[in-house]
């Protein structure tokens, strides 16, 4: 009878840059170490399964060249792995993270909701629903070219998922702040043009239009309306104008307010 035959092992040498040691355990941050897997894997599971998501590498580098996820690894590789955006010295030719379509489109997490009446907000089309099974929201996804917003690392390791980002913070308006700061967004607001309610577009409406809509005390004293065009939520400049002005310029800025 013969023997069953052993995997060998593979031993390779990482070293991750910039964002992506968030994804580390501390004492791998920020330093060159030894991780040794079974046969050959591709380079893409082997870092996924150290914990970093795909859509978060822009370079993989390998022996000091330039490689994409399907790279099978070898003994003695040194692997050097750096963020989207990276601001280091080292610049490669094959960039992994693909071309965002601007102005950019989210599709977010079901525990997401306050970042994405925030994104709306600023203009920036985000799809969003309480309930949103993580198949659906891939498939979304894909099939729009949204960039997928979520603390599930697990969605971003799919493998169909080509945009995606992993928020960091646990507050609301530090999201924001990653957000816009993480796609360069700050000149791209364009506020009070979606619905914070369905992402619907909203457009000037005459007040004759709607006055028997309103409350009592909003006819009396309010003039300048608006109303989403999908679901004809109607908006004006009440007292909460002056907290989304207040976010607003938080985002410009990239300030905490």
């Amino acid at each position: 009878m013969n023997a069953p035959l052993s995997i060998p092992l593979t031993t390779a040498y990482f070293r991750f840059y910039g964002s992506l040691n968030d994804f580390l355990p501390k004492s791998l941050e920020h330093r060159t170490f030894a991780h040794t897997v079974k046969g050959r894997p591709s380079v893409k599971d082997t870092l996924e399964a150290l914990g970093v998501p795909h859509p978060e590498i822009d370079g993989i580098i390998v022996n000091n060249r330039a490689e994409n996820f399907f790279y099978q690894l070898q003994a003695g590789d040194k692997i050097h792995i750096y963020p989207y955006r990276y601001n280091g010295k080292f610049r490669w030719r094959r960039h992994l993270v693909p071309i965002v379509a601007l102005p950019p489109k989210f599709v977010c997490d079901s525990h997401l909701g306050k970042l994405v009446r925030h994104l709306r907000l600023l203009g920036f089309d985000s799809v969003y629903k309480t309930v949103f099974p993580d198949t659906e929201i891939i498939q979304i996804g894909v099939r729009e070219n949204r960039i997928i917003l979520t603390r599930d690392k697990g969605i971003l390791k799919n493998r169909a998922v080509q945009y995606g980002y992993w928020l960091r913070s646990v507050h609301p308006q530090k999201r924001l702040i990653e957000v816009v700061t993480r796609f360069r967004l700050s000149s791209k607001i364009r506020p009070f043009t979606l619905c914070l309610e369905c992402n619907g577009r909203i457009k000037r409406i005459v007040k004759d239009r709607i006055k028997e809509k309103l409350p009592p005390l909003v006819q009396k004293y309010y003039r300048l309306f608006f109303i989403c065009e999908a679901c004809r939520k109607i908006y004006w400049k009440g007292s909460h104008h002056h907290r989304m002005m207040r976010i607003i310029q938080s985002a410009r800025t990239k300030q905490i307010k």
